[in-house]
């Protein structure tokens, strides 16, 4: 007996894209089979991969290239000078730092913890060394205290120059010569022997060394996606503040050696620079996807001998000359500050608890070396307090991912508002001022020095919770302009850490340690409604924002750097206005779903749910997104379905299963293979 014969191929659009063709060959022939077109309806926020007419025999517009999964890759466009293709991820792409392997990721999460606590432990190493300065270089308390904040004036300036260099040209290259710079400086303080050295060293190397601490944040949200990212945004944002507790104890230590005195303590630093430059060089790749996607660009015209011509979105409406894009990036962090009511309330909290731990280097000497008699070394495990707050800050990180998740679960998009990580700083701005209040209160003398270097444990949690939650928050807000979003709290804080020190020792002296100390502990007071007002105002101040994610996005953090005018010209132009020429969205109605969402049949008949669909909770995905690269050019599979679930990243995914005989083509996680 013959077999049936085949039935239709199925044919699917997406508005303006021509019709990519599955052949289907079904073991049952009585299953109904029908063509089905979902209408693109111009959505402002899509361009991830896209299911385009490249699939189809007949056209020529698209140029196809292997792929890095195996499978063959079309990119749009025409080759020509005038019209490139558009080089893009493809589905899975092993170059895509999302899809590195975790174990990477947390390496390269690792190393730039490491390179932000080398930086950091830099900052407050020198404060270990201070009555040593004073002896042999004569100079003064406050003229000593010079070298703490000039370093960290420094973190101010160079993050105006290295956030925007590395969103231009990459992380990895902007990271290894500004590091290879700050360890040379490094040498430079080791053999200082006057005071104009000495302090300009200082400055110097925190200058080169603050490109950590702005790029770093940037890859971090280079190769975590947002749900992942919880616990790598904590330890890097915790880090910062671990270093400075735990610079103070090894400089204390190594500067009251004779045989080392305070000169070592750069050498100890110039060691950390080292390591970190060599771990960085042989181990830590690019992760900017930019960059990355200009490189494949790059060699793929290579490779035809630049008869065909590629590109990538962000490069292809770029018409501004290097000064001018350096004038604009310049500029981005002060506008944030001065636009972005997210950032500049959120630069001003993180500002006044970082020039508080700041402060504390130089009260800290007060309290226990001047008026306990603690030498240098004691005096510095009086921060033990606050790292083993900063430490269980970190640990509780834990928690807020939790949380989050709930509320990713919860989200009718898929994508938690970023005000879901704002738990844990609701509860760290209690902890940050009731530990001021402690020790300020405590500090006398007459009591124990135990109870005073407690009071550090909950000032060192608040100070993590608000951090780490904090950055996350300005991450998930400002994506792909995180690292200038960063840069902009990094110039405000820096500039409170580095003033913070040089009239806190006037102020000891003044008020008394109680009293000064007070001072502070009101600022923090003062601060705690920040984390509350944004938990509950924070989607309203977003919606009004030019740059921040707002709800509704379709995956704000891969669509819009495809799009130019949604990404990069957005902000750097101060527009609003979506791009929607290059749209390929569909969207799938089905109960539970907006009513301007349609589900459309080219059969003659339209049947209410027909069995070679299957919808699986659709009203999470209310707009999705095609990847050309998903649907594969031949199936010999027995079935083909139409599976919607859910993926992590907020967008759907085009993937195939094959298993026992059986394929699938579904809109689902691209976690699902």
């Amino acid at each position: 007996m013959s077999s049936p014969p085949p039935p239709p191929p199925q044919s699917w659009t997406t508005g303006s894209m021509t019709t990519c063709t599955l052949h289907r060959q079904s073991i049952d022939s009585t299953r109904p089979t029908s063509a089905i077109s979902h209408t693109n309806h111009s959505h402002s926020h899509a361009q991830p991969l896209r299911l385009n007419d490249a699939r189809h025999p007949d056209n020529n517009n698209h140029h196809h290239q292997p792929s890095r999964t195996g499978k063959l890759r079309t990119y749009p466009g025409n080759g020509t000078p005038d019209d490139p293709h558009i080089v893009d991820w493809d589905l899975d792409d092993p170059e895509n730092p999302y899809n590195w392997s975790k174990a990477r990721r947390w390496f390269i999460t690792a190393q730039l913890a490491l390179s932000t606590f080398t930086v950091s432990f830099s900052s407050s190493a020198y404060s270990g060394g201070l009555q040593g300065i004073q002896h042999d270089l004569n100079v003064s308390d406050d003229i000593s205290i010079l070298g703490i904040s000039l370093y960290v004036l420094g973190f101010a300036l160079g993050p105006l120059f290295f956030a925007p260099l590395g969103e231009m040209f990459g992380r990895r290259i902007i990271f290894l010569m500004t590091l290879s710079v700050y360890s040379l400086f490094q040498i430079q303080g080791a053999f200082s022997k006057n005071l104009p050295t000495l302090l300009s060293c200082r400055l110097l190397t925190g200058i080169t060394g603050s490109s950590p601490l702005t790029n770093a944040g940037g890859a971090v949200s280079d190769i975590w996606n947002f749900r992942e990212r919880g616990l790598a945004s904590a330890i890097y944002a915790t880090v910062p503040f671990l270093g400075p507790v735990i610079g103070p104890i090894v400089g204390g230590f190594v500067a009251q050696n004779p045989r080392l005195g305070w000169h070592f303590n750069f050498w100890i630093m110039f060691m950390f620079s080292v390591l970190t430059l060599v771990i960085g060089y042989l181990y830590t790749p690019e992760t900017y996807k930019p960059v990355l996607l200009r490189w494949r660009a790059q060699k793929l015209q290579q490779a035809s001998n630049n008869t065909v011509y590629y590109t990538t979105s962000y490069d292809l409406h770029r018409s501004k000359s290097f000064f001018q894009i350096m004038r604009t990036n310049l500029s981005r962090p002060f506008v944030f500050v001065i636009t972005e009511p997210i950032v500049l309330l959120l630069a001003i909290y993180i500002s006044i608890v970082y020039g508080t731990l700041y402060a504390l280097f130089s009260a800290f000497p007060i309290v226990f070396q001047h008026h306990r008699g603690f030498s240098p070394g004691q005096g510095g495990l009086a921060f033990i307090g606050v790292g083993v707050g900063v430490i269980l800050g970190t640990g509780s990180q834990s928690i807020q991912n939790r949380i989050y998740w709930r509320s990713m679960d919860q989200s009718e998009t898929g994508r938690a508002p970023p005000e879901a990580r704002l738990h844990m700083a609701m509860i760290g701005g209690v902890l940050a001022p009731a530990g001021l209040w402690w020790f300020a209160w405590t500090s006398t003398p007459s009591i124990h020095w135990i109870v005073p270097i407690l009071a550090g444990v909950p000032f060192g949690i608040g100070v993590a919770q608000i951090l780490q939650s904090l950055t996350a928050y300005l991450m998930d807000t400002y994506n792909v302009y995180f690292a200038s979003a960063i840069a902009a709290t990094v110039v405000l804080r820096s500039c409170c850490g580095a003033a913070f020190p040089l009239f806190s020792p006037a102020m000891f002296e003044a008020l008394g340690d109680q009293w000064a100390m007070s001072v502070f502990a009101a600022l923090s007071t003062a601060c705690m409604p920040i984390p509350v007002l944004f938990w509950k105002y924070g989607w309203w101040i977003r919606s009004k924002s030019r740059a921040a994610y707002k709800d509704g996005d379709l995956d704000f953090e891969h669509d819009s750097p495809s799009n130019p005018t949604t990404s990069i010209g957005k902000f750097s132009q101060l527009d609003t206005t979506h791009e929607k020429e290059n749209a390929a969205s569909m969207d799938i109605a089905h109960p539970g779903l907006s009513a301007n969402h349609s589900l459309h049949y080219d059969s003659p008949q339209q049947p209410q749910q027909p069995s070679n669909v299957a919808v699986s909770e659709v009203h999470r995905r209310p707009r999705l997104s095609l990847h050309q690269d998903c649907i594969p050019r031949e199936i010999d599979s027995a079935t083909v379905d139409l599976a919607v679930d859910h993926s992590p990243h907020g967008h759907a995914d085009y993937h195939e299963n094959r298993h026992a005989g059986m394929g699938d083509v579904g809109v689902g996680s691209g976690a699902r293979s």
